[in-house]
């Protein structure tokens, strides 16, 4: 793994450590993250959860929502209850909070796709690249946006959220499922996410994994996770990325 500044990027190191995963050199699906990735959301969400569990009585802080992103609205809620009170969230209470906290989050200022994003995602398609949501988020503030603001990019048949899985992240299932809608093996697939949870998740699931800095999240936390090249904002990662892509193809081809 390896972390380093724009003028620091060793493109052949990057790409050989990506082919750890992907010793073919050839991606042919990206699976991509939502909040913090795709949007610069978390900070929102964030005060919307420590909101909701303050009015609930429940000692939390900001921070601790971007280390928990990317796991599903229930588990967060089950997570929380079970710290404070010593015992599991009931179904009731699961539903009735997230439900609150959805509502908290659409009152916050709309945010808008992070930037780089837009850049990123056109990029992976310019090269006949799937691309496939993989979110833990089930809220449709920001789902019902992608077709707006990535046009083409993740159609409804190519959308993994909270309700299409049992293990939220950092369980490889949503990764896997990713796999599944696109059609393509662990070794033809990239995992981009800005969260330890979802970097866990895609690493689990045998996916070269890149980890984008987009918060206060240190780039050693998501390095600890498993991934397998980490960008310090999703600018670097729009530029370098398709790049790093190229050089796995021409890597592969020395070696036949």
């Amino acid at each position: 793994m390896t972390i380093m500044s724009h003028t620091q990027y060793n493109l052949t190191q990057l790409a050989e450590a990506m082919m750890a995963h992907s010793p073919s050199g050839r991606i042919k699906a990206a699976l991509i993250d939502m909040d913090g990735t795709l949007y610069d959301s978390m900070p929102n969400h964030a005060r919307a959860w420590t909101r909701l569990m303050h009015e609930a009585g429940i000692e939390c802080t900001d921070r601790e929502f971007f280390m928990l992103e990317g796991s599903t609205g229930a588990n967060t809620i089950d997570l929380m209850i079970r710290r404070q009170w010593g015992r599991p969230a009931t179904d009731a209470e699961k539903r009735d909070m997230y439900a609150l906290k959805a509502k908290y989050f659409v009152e916050l200022p709309p945010v808008g796709p992070m930037p780089g994003a837009r850049e990123m995602v056109d990029s992976l398609i310019a090269r006949g690249i799937t691309t496939v949501l993989v979110t833990g988020s089930g809220q449709n503030s920001l789902l019902s946006r992608l077709d707006r603001d990535f046009p083409g990019a993740f159609p409804a048949d190519r959308r993994v959220t909270s309700a299409s899985v049992t293990h939220g992240k950092p369980h490889p299932e949503p990764f896997l499922k990713g796999l599944e809608l696109a059609g393509v093996s662990a070794g033809h697939a990239i995992g981009i996410d800005n969260a330890p949870l979802g970097v866990a998740s895609a690493h689990a699931a045998g996916i070269t994994t890149v980890g984008v800095v987009t918060g206060p999240v240190p780039c050693e936390a998501l390095r600890d996770k498993g991934a397998d090249v980490v960008f310090n904002s999703m600018c670097d990662c729009a530029k370098i990325l398709p790049e790093l892509l190229d050089i796995m193809e021409t890597l592969k081809k020395r070696t036949l």
